[in-house]
């Protein structure tokens, strides 16, 4: 028993599980692209019990909660893997969710005009559609975008689990 323990031990060593969280951000004035950002995010130690809790409810038959929100704010607060929340949330919207390929969960949200506007500098996922409520998986903070009142705002991230 002791030599099977060691062995599952070395295999996870060997291969442990990582998440990555890449987001791409695009602002949109008319036709026009006047802003985007590109960057890594941290993921959440809160995000991930509720990830290991969705996967464990979806033998059920019942899964819940699954992480297709993403809020922008203007918080420039640097990101830690313990936080619950953005720092000042300015909007969230529910997403679209997809499978690229490789591994890649992708989540996309649009930010229409009158939404969120203002200094745009933080991002995040999760697994509610209102504010201030719920699990967030990932945070990324950026330079700023200045989304103005009749600009689109689209972010995207891609989960890469390897």
């Amino acid at each position: 028993m002791l030599q099977m323990q060691n062995e599952a031990d070395q295999l996870r060593a060997a291969r442990p599980l990582k998440f990555r969280g890449e987001w791409d951000i695009y602002v949109h004035r008319g036709d026009e692209l006047v802003a985007e950002r590109h960057g890594f995010n941290v993921i959440t130690t809160n995000g991930l019990e509720k990830l290991a809790q969705y996967l464990a409810s979806s033998t059920t038959g019942t899964p819940s909660n699954p992480f297709l929100s993403i809020a922008i704010g203007t918080g420039t607060t640097a990101e830690l893997s313990s936080q619950t929340a953005l720092i000042t949330e300015s909007a969230r919207i529910s997403g679209v969710a997809s499978y690229v390929s490789n591994s890649i969960y992708q989540v996309t949200s649009t930010f229409p005009s009158g939404t969120g506007t203002g200094a745009i500098t933080e991002y995040g996922l999760f697994n509610s559609s209102a504010a201030s409520t719920g699990t967030m998986l990932s945070r990324d903070l950026e330079d700023v975008v200045n989304k103005g009142a009749n600009d689109t705002l689209t972010a995207t991230v891609k989960i890469t689990l390897s």
